[in-house]
This record gives structure tokens, sequence and C-alpha cells, in this order.
């Protein structure tokens, strides 16, 4: 029988080809290699922070939460109930199940980022050089296992052990934020560790469970957002209750980012219509790209940096969405427009003191045609990280040619590893950084930089660029 083949990741991943490139590259990568990370959007509950609980299995840890790996397993045939989706616990025996068959999938993450992500974890973070299989699951399962039982394997413990230094959950606007109170009070949390403020439900009045969600909007704020007018109060209240626990931004995600502005009285009577469940389809949109231009006038106000990552088909298999809940793998992409969009709440607001306004997109053609245009011009737009879908190898270069030519690298956000899998953010930000340094050893060798310009680049691309962008 043969021996399962060892995996060790190639110190020179993702470098250049060209032994000349990859030279110029590892000088540049060692200069930021051990750089601290800021991860200004993310998913990891703060839950995991404030308890500090170990982590149950290497299933709940490394293959439920990360939608990335889960979707791919159920295109491959798997129920998503057998990884453990949705929230519900699976017991120790479906965990080592559910860990069985993602190493049985293993072949179908070939070229993928979450292969790429996931040899990373294994390698860096458990120290394991066994690859994944059918043969090998068991005792992978076991190693890890053992060593999520040891306090070096705790939320907190990992937090510094990845040299977290700015780390940002995601948050509803009801939210009381007492996890981050207790990670502030906690002494061992050398991170700062930043709520943010995403409104996107409470901004959409055609949803059917709209009137319910502002009156605990309401309730919560202590406002009665019975009229227009409180409910805009209410947004204003618990926004500063997020400033207050340290956030620094505000996200939406929309189907589109058109934006208008109705007159107040229009925008009170589609309210009241909305509380009914009256107002029309048209009138319903209308008031939502209203509203964004609203949160946009907030963001000015209170200093949170706004950004936007549109066109978004949410829960696109309606079964999976009703029995799973949002957020497990089944939103799809779908084209999107800016420049028309945006431009009303660009001309109110884009040269706007302190408003800064980063946009993402899923539509890589919008890049070169309208993202980096948009940021060339506007002081409030900076050009957001590859999102999802497009934050993989190929997609991360072809977002560093298309931007960079025309607002260079002082425009850009620098990396956003958008995860709720929390061991994969170290992988993530080194990969980032491995394509940063490789493209700008390109440029180096093409004698378009000289490599001490390159070298100050990458560096600001992982500190400089985050801090200023998000306000850090």
């Amino acid at each position: 029988m043969d021996t399962p083949r060892p995996s060790t990741p190639h110190p020179d991943r993702l470098l250049p080809p060209d032994p000349q490139g990859r030279a110029v590259a590892r000088r540049i990568y060692e200069q930021v290699r051990d750089l601290p990370i800021i991860s200004p959007h993310g998913h990891v509950p703060a839950s995991w922070l404030a308890e500090d609980e170990a982590f149950a299995d290497p299933t709940s840890l490394l293959i439920s939460p990360d939608h990335y790996v889960t979707r791919l397993l159920h295109a491959s045939g798997v129920p998503l109930e057998e990884l453990g989706v949705g929230g519900a616990r699976l017991t120790e025996d479906g965990a080592r199940e559910a860990w069985r068959i993602f190493c049985a999938h293993w072949p179908v993450f070939a070229g993928t980022p979450s292969r790429y992500w996931m040899e990373s974890e294994l390698a860096d973070i458990f120290g394991t050089d066994l690859r994944p299989s059918e043969r090998t699951a068991d005792a992978l399962y076991d190693e890890i296992s053992a060593k999520l039982a040891t306090a070096e394997f705790r939320p907190r413990a990992l937090l510094r052990r990845f040299g977290i230094d700015v780390l940002a959950t995601t948050d509803d606007p009801c939210d009381d934020l007492a996890a981050h109170a207790a990670i502030r009070r906690a002494g061992d949390v050398t991170a700062r560790v930043v709520p943010t403020f995403r409104p996107d439900r409470y901004l959409e009045p055609g949803r059917p469970d709209w009137t319910t969600l502002v009156d605990t909007l309401g309730a919560t704020a202590d406002v009665d957002t019975g009229s227009y007018d409180g409910f805009l109060r209410a947004m204003e209240v618990r926004r500063a209750h997020f400033v207050e626990h340290g956030a620094v931004s505000a996200d939406h995600s929309h189907a589109d980012v058109v934006t208008l502005s109705l007159d107040a009285g229009e925008a009170r009577r589609i309210y009241s219509a909305a509380r009914t469940s009256s107002a029309t389809p048209a009138e319903s949109t209308a008031l939502r790209r209203h509203l964004l231009v609203e949160m946009a006038r907030m963001s000015v106000a209170d200093g949170l940096v706004m950004t936007l990552h549109p066109g978004v088909a949410r829960d696109h298999h309606a079964p999976t969405a009703a029995r799973f809940g949002s957020d497990v793998g089944c939103d799809i992409p779908v084209a999107v427009e800016y420049t028309r969009g945006l431009q009303h709440l660009l001309e109110r607001f884009g040269t706007a003191a302190g408003f800064h306004l980063v946009l993402f997109s899923l539509d890589e053609t919008t890049f070169s045609r309208e993202v980096a245009p948009l940021a060339g011009f506007y002081p409030s737009v900076f050009a957001g990280a590859p999102w999802w879908f497009l934050d993989a190898p190929e997609a991360i270069r072809r977002f560093q040619g298309a931007v960079t030519e025309t607002t260079g690298f002082t425009r850009l956000s620098g990396f956003i590893d958008d995860t709720r899998a929390f061991c994969s953010i170290p992988a993530r930000h080194d990969m980032s950084r491995r394509l940063d340094c490789s493209y700008l050893a390109e440029l180096v060798t093409r004698h378009r930089l000289d490599e001490d310009e390159a070298q100050a680049i990458a560096r600001d691309l992982v500190l400089v660029n985050p801090r200023r962008t998000f306000k850090l």
C-alpha cells in the first residue's frame, strides 16, 4: 500500500517563475512577510473572542463556517446538513464524518483559493504535512483535535499568534455589542477588535419582515420608528452606539448602487405605505436608493467609512435559503453599474471633508471602467480589494493591472479578507502579500519602478493604505 504523500506549501508559491523576477519578489516579500495583519472587514463572531472557549472540533472550525468550502462540496453532491451548515451542531461522530467527506473530496479543490488557504492553514497553523485524502482523514482529524484542546489554540491565543493588529466583525444595528465590551475588558486581547454597522435589512422596505425589523430598531434605539423621521433618528442613535464601541465603518450590500434623493414629503409617504405593506415594488426600491444617500449623509456626520459591495443575487436557491438561512454559499454575483448609479451621491458628498467611500465589486469588468476612474478623481473614493469570488490569485492579478494604471497604489484599500473562517485569515493575507510582491517585482524588472520604491509600496499596501482608508 502506498504511503500517503506529504503536502508542504512551497516557500516561493505565487512568486514569479523567472529567476530574476523571483529574486526581486523574494526581497520585497521579506519586507512584508511578518508585518501585522489589518482586517477591516470580516465575519468572525465576536463571541468567539469574548468567550475564548476551545474550538469543538476541526469541522466546526475549518469547514462548517467556510462557504467557499461547503458550496463546492455541495456542488459535488454533498448535502449541506452533513457539513454542519446553518448553525446545527454536529455530534462528534457527525463532525468526524464531515471531515472525512471533505478529505475524500480534496481533488475538487484543485486550482481554487480554498485549496491554497487550507494547505497554508494545515501547514502553518497546525504543523502537519499530511495531504487530505480518504486515507489520511482520521489521522488529520485526530492531530488537529489534539491541538485544539490545548490553550495555544484557543481563539485569543490564535489571534495573537496570527499577528492580527485590527479585526473588524460585522454586526446588526440592534446588536448590543456586549461581546465587544467583554473583549475590551479582557486583559489578554492585544488586537483592536471593532464592530461594523451593517444596516442592509433595515433599508429594504420591500422585505416581508421590514416592519418588524424597524419596530425592533426603534425599541433598541428607544425611538418611535412609526414615522420616517423617527426611523432616521433611530439609525443615527444606533450608529452612535457603534461609534462608541469602536466601529470605523458601515457596510452596505444591495442589488445595485443607484442613488437618488426623494423630497421629504415623498419619502414620508412611501415610508408610511411600506409600514402597511402597500408600497409598490418601484416605491420600495426608490426609498431604498434614497436611504443609501441618507447613510452617506450620516457617514459625513459621524465619520463612519461607507463601504459598498453590491451586485449579488442573494439566496439564489430559495429552498436552500429556507432550510439553512442566508450566507451558506448560494449567493451568486450579477452585473452592476457604478458611474451613473453613484453620481447623485457623489455630487452631494464626493468632495465632502472626511467622507470615505470604499467601492468593492464582484463584477471585475467594472474595475478599470468605473471603480478605478471614480477613485482616480473623487478624494472620498477608494478602490476596494477584489471581493468574494474575485479574491483568487488570478483575479487579484487582473485587478492589480486594471486598477493601478488609473489610480496608482495610494487609492487602494489594502487587502480585505471578508471571511468567517478564522484560521484562513493569515493565509489569505499572506496570499495577498505574495501577489503584491510578485506584481511589484514585475514592475521593477520592467524598469517601471526602482526596487526601493516597490518595497515601500508593498509595506504601504499592508499597513498604510488600510489604516488611511478605514481611519484606523
